[in-house]
């Protein structure tokens, strides 16, 4: 038994001290010390809290989890309503919001702050005496379900605030789960068999309230901080921005996206620059909030029926839409996948006119129940292809087709399902959730090869995309990715091309002859071998060196290598062991595209041991001459942040790679920092 007096003061050094470090790697995103060492730290207070629990308090870090499951959640009365906001939805609506809102007050000289409208859960925290007493959600805005025990779970709630903080005082925030969490949990809920989360914010509310605070403390949450509900006591700032940073000093987490704005034109220019960087964001966001900055002023304009005259949303172009599901076409992929795609009404989203969204596989389209003629949801995320989120049930006329994949490639004819473009028989391996056309020669196929070998990840052949592709393909040009080369023979079919001009056919035949350069990896990666990305293609090159020693690899060698298992094995011998894909790599040869490069000793190179990953937008050079460059150094390049990562080189509007690093304790380099230490080692 622990020396109770000796006990009760290591206890609260130990809470001091990993309070701290929740805060530095939860709301500030800069650890300082180890995973180990936090858990050091932490096992030390649980066993101290075990042997004495005379001392134990519901402050503590180890309490964040362990209530047992609620049977159903209890009502909290909110002393100050919850309100929700108005919207304007265009620039004319935000300047008749502003115009209302300067005639009230009789003048128009005050400035605003601007906030990111996250798409989460709003939430009340109520501090008693410095602790974390009680979190409830929005609700009716009157009264909200009592979820204290949920969000106790999320690290970055500091469950007591410093010394000097008003006696009892409420915060509210918005708890979201981050985009990347989203995509996680939805593929550990597929692969469980579960239904899937429709968007973050669904996931979000869906994980705090659980009648099981263990769920919850699985999925990471994460909140922002975005105002005071009231204070009882101590003497309070007297702008939102400042009271924002109030709240900063007392460990909350606020948003550091937030801007103070001195006009309606700073707010204008605030929004315009989110639209257009809106998908780089760690979490998902449906426009920002505009709040005038004076609290003076806020009580001056007041509320009008359940909304706050002093702040409106901003709403941001729509990502979603519906619209009719007109059909289901089947597109084939340069593996030979026979690919569902929905062919819609017409419909403009986020600025961008949609006809066509992707479907993924026939096992998606009936876990999702999405049935030709439904009306459907259709998301737009960047430049990633429109997917079809799922139908709108409530609009069924009875009309609705179910789709067969099987049904719907039938060849009577044949007497069998077969594939849409060459007739050939269609697969579905043991295992695999999509069908294949067994033709290796398959003309649609052959295409899609085509601009993966010209691709700017490939062998980046400028001018060579999908659309160009699909007529040369068509007046019979090219067959295969090694016809590009003998495309400088047939210029001046080229030039009878629609659209082809002389400077056009030049620029593209220079691109090919440049192309023969390539390293290794990139020829690799253009040959189209099924599960081999940019990855696994540099680690193939940088083993073997060659074409000729990689196609006469065995399976057991293949698997010998770290990552290569029998999936990636079986499929590059299956690519080497086809006659028309060895006729085609010995016609490359004799082009002159480079099969094999010298084998190069990393060891002795001033980057080695290094593995770099880059994110954002580098000024200085397009990303893939960065990671060649680090390569050519000795270094290697990854594209996703681990403990293995030594280096993130930020360039501008970085993305979530960034708070992955911070929060690894990865060194961090800005471009002029890098270019240095590029310099260096050259």
């Amino acid at each position: 038994m622990a020396d109770p007096e000796k006990a009760q003061n290591r206890i609260q050094e130990l809470r001091a001290e990993i309070n701290h470090h929740n805060y530095r790697y939860y709301v500030l995103d800069s650890p300082e010390i180890s995973d180990a060492e936090y858990d050091a730290l932490m096992r030390e207070l649980q066993q101290l809290e075990t042997q004495c629990p005379q001392f134990l308090t519901p402050d503590s870090p180890t309490q964040r989890v362990g209530a047992a499951p609620l049977e159903a959640f209890g009502v909290v009365e909110h002393p100050i309503p919850l309100l929700s906001l108005g919207n304007a939805f265009a620039k004319d609506e935000l300047l008749a919001w502003h115009t209302r809102i300067s005639k009230m007050l009789g003048h128009a000289r005050f400035d605003f702050v601007g906030e990111h409208k996250i798409d989460g859960l709003a939430v009340a925290l109520t501090y008693v005496n410095g602790r974390f007493t009680t979190g409830a959600t929005r609700g009716d805005g009157l009264r909200g379900e009592d979820i204290t025990q949920n969000l106790r779970t999320i690290r970055s709630i500091p469950l007591s605030v410093p010394k000097g903080a008003p006696s009892r005082f409420e915060v509210r925030g918005e708890v979201y789960l981050p985009v990347a969490g989203f995509h996680k949990i939805n593929k550990e809920r597929e692969a469980e068999g579960l239904p899937l989360f429709a968007n973050p914010r669904n996931a979000a509310a869906g994980s705090v309230r659980q009648l099981d605070p263990r769920i919850t403390a699985r999925r990471p949450l994460d909140i922002y901080i975005y105002m005071l509900g009231y204070p009882e006591g101590g003497n309070m700032p007297t702008t939102h921005w400042e009271t924002l940073e109030y709240l900063k000093s007392l460990g909350f987490k606020v948003n550091p996206n937030n801007r103070q704005l001195s006009s309606i034109e700073q707010v204008e220019e605030y929004y315009q620059t989110w639209v257009g960087k809106r998908e780089s964001l760690r979490y998902q966001a449906d426009g920002i909030v505009v709040k005038v900055n004076q609290l003076e002023l806020q009580t001056r304009l007041g509320d009008v029926g359940r909304e706050p005259r002093w702040a409106v949303a901003y709403k941001f172009p729509a990502v979603q839409g519906t619209t009719v599901l007109k059909e289901i076409g089947i597109s084939v992929g340069r593996t030979g996948t026979l690919n569902p795609y929905a062919i819609l009404e017409p419909i403009s989203v986020g600025g961008v006119t949609i006809r066509q969204a992707a479907l993924h596989n026939e096992d998606d389209i009936r876990r999702k129940d999405i049935r030709i003629g439904d009306t459907v949801i259709i998301q737009r995320a960047g430049e990633v292809i429109p997917e079809v989120v799922g139908p709108v049930v409530s609009k069924r006329t009875g009309k609705e087709k179910e789709f067969k994949l099987l049904e719907a490639i039938y060849d009577k004819e044949k007497g069998r399902p077969a594939c849409p473009v060459c007739g050939s028989e269609v697969m579905r391996p043991e295992g695999e959730v999509m069908y294949y056309c067994s033709n290796a020669a398959c003309p649609a196929q052959a295409q899609r090869r085509i601009e993966l070998f010209a691709s700017r990840s490939a062998m980046d052949i400028r001018g060579i995309g999908e659309n160009l592709t699909a007529t040369l393909f068509r007046e019979g040009l090219v067959r295969d990715i090694a016809d590009l080369y003998h495309l400088k023979n047939k210029k001046e079919q080229l030039l009878n091309l629609e659209k082809m001009g002389e400077k056009s056919v030049s620029n593209i035949l220079n691109a090919i002859e440049k192309s023969k350069e390539q390293p290794l990896a990139r020829v690799i990666l253009g040959l189209g071998i099924r599960h081999i990305g940019e990855e696994t293609a540099e680690l193939l090159a940088g083993e073997f060196h060659s074409l000729d020693a990689l196609s006469g690899a065995s399976r057991e060698e293949l698997m010998s290598i770290e990552t290569i298992g029998p999936k990636i094995a079986d499929s590059i011998i299956a690519l080497f062991r086809q006659e028309t894909n060895r006729d085609i790599i010995r016609r490359l040869r004799e082009a002159g595209v480079k099969l094999a490069e010298k084998p190069v000793k990393t060891e002795k190179l001033p980057l080695a041991g290094m593995e770099f990953v880059l994110t954002g937008t580098l000024e200085s050079f397009p990303r893939q001459e960065a990671e060649a460059k680090i390569k050519a150094l000795g270094g290697t390049a990854g594209s996703s942040v681990t403990r293995k990562t030594t280096h993130l080189v930020v360039g501008a509007d970085p993305g979530t790679k960034l708070d992955k690093a911070r929060s690894l304790g990865t060194k961090i380099l800005n471009e002029a920092e890098f270019l240095e230490l590029l310099s260096r080692g050259a």
